[in-house]
């Protein structure tokens, strides 16, 4: 799997202003909308039931919030950086700023869980989460997420 399979270029950014986990999901559901034609409203939808379930904040300030949808034909991301860590209710309690969101077809089957794995092993490399916190670039973003590090990551 390729990270540019997952994330279309316009959906990396660094978010200054989330002051909740209701309104980082609601930026999750903008960008999802004006990216990939998503209904936003649905998709923070989806993303509260999911952590409903149990928290999608994975530790070491990374969160990997996800959800299945309908509209959807493939896997699509969107990651954040956020300028000020965000209490997320993770398991080490640790707070988050690095968040990748996941949407998925409703019926996606093994492709959701394989991305989920893929992003999970991409971001637990402290290398790759170190060199992501120290840019604000977004172009840069994909760049590290693509690295050869990343890949190797999978």
């Amino acid at each position: 799997m390729q990270m540019s399979q997952l994330l279309d270029a316009d959906a990396l950014r660094v978010i200054r202003s989330a002051t909740s986990k209701k309104r980082l999901f609601q930026t999750l559901g903008e960008m999802a909308q004006s990216v990939y034609g998503l209904s936003g409203s649905a998709v923070v939808e989806a993303l509260q039931e999911r952590e409903s379930l149990g928290p999608t904040g994975v530790g070491h300030g990374v969160a990997l919030p996800h959800a299945r949808l309908d509209g959807v034909d493939r896997v699509l991301g969107v990651f954040l950086k956020l300028d000020r860590p965000l209490d997320y209710g993770s398991v080490d309690k640790s707070p988050v700023d690095l968040v990748f969101a996941l949407f998925a077809p409703r019926d996606a089957g093994v492709d959701h869980l394989k991305a989920l794995a893929f992003v999970s092993r991409t971001l637990r490399n402290p290398a790759i989460c170190e060199k992501l916190r120290a840019n604000d670039e977004p172009a840069k973003f994909i760049e590290i997420l693509s690295s050869e590090a990343a890949t190797k990551a999978a």
